[in-house]
């Protein structure tokens, strides 16, 4: 499954959100498992805002930061004690913009399984995988109609051992899939199925 990932992520071509906005970066971790798996955390319930959400380890890009790949790894490293010597860069993805404003980043690495990885009790209560066939498999619970700017998104929402993967996360989820492993899948077709209306976000799209 991992065999064309990063020859495919290295020949993608991402937009860059031609915006001025406070940057941020995160990283997709994907587990080389037998059965690969993807890596999220779920922010933790006390904080102000994202409470609850699941979301992949990073954060706003810090004044002693290189560049958004070394705020993805530094993130990961403060969030999950992931160490950024064990992250094999496969490649990034289109920014996205946040609902609260900030130009997102995501980079795609492969990391090996059983790493000690521990949870920072100030912003995560947990971190948990997801196997990608699970996606890849299209087991989405419904879709999402996230309309920015005047236009609508598609957005998949999952389900599973009870945690939700949606908005942001699944937007980036999508071109993981896309771009990745060539799956026919974007945000911008309706899907058959459950659609969930969301409000509109006034920021201007990627």
């Amino acid at each position: 499954m991992l065999e064309n990932l990063r020859e495919r992520l290295q020949a993608h071509r991402p937009r860059r959100a031609g915006l001025r906005l406070p940057e941020a970066a995160v990283l997709l971790p994907i587990v080389d498992r037998p059965e690969p798996t993807l890596l999220f955390t779920r922010r933790a319930d006390h904080l102000n805002t994202h409470r609850g959400q699941v979301a992949f380890p990073g954060g706003k890009r810090e004044p002693q930061d290189a560049d958004l790949l070394a705020t993805a790894l530094r993130e990961s490293m403060e969030e999950i004690a992931l160490p950024p010597e064990r992250v094999e860069l496969l490649g990034r993805l289109s920014d996205v913009v946040s609902l609260h404003g900030l130009r997102v980043t995501p980079w795609v690495g492969l990391i090996p399984p059983d790493l000690p990885l521990v949870a920072d009790p100030n912003e995560l209560d947990v971190i948990f995988e997801v196997p990608l066939s699970h996606f890849l498999e299209d087991q989405r619970t419904h879709t999402d109609v996230i309309r920015v700017d005047g236009r609508d998104y598609y957005v998949p929402s999952y389900h599973t051992d009870g945690h939700v993967i949606w908005g942001l996360s699944a937007m980036m989820l999508v071109e993981l899939l896309a771009e990745g492993f060539a799956m026919p899948i974007n945000l911008y077709e309706r899907p058959p199925g459950e659609l969930l209306f969301r409000p509109e976000r006034r920021i201007s799209s990627p």
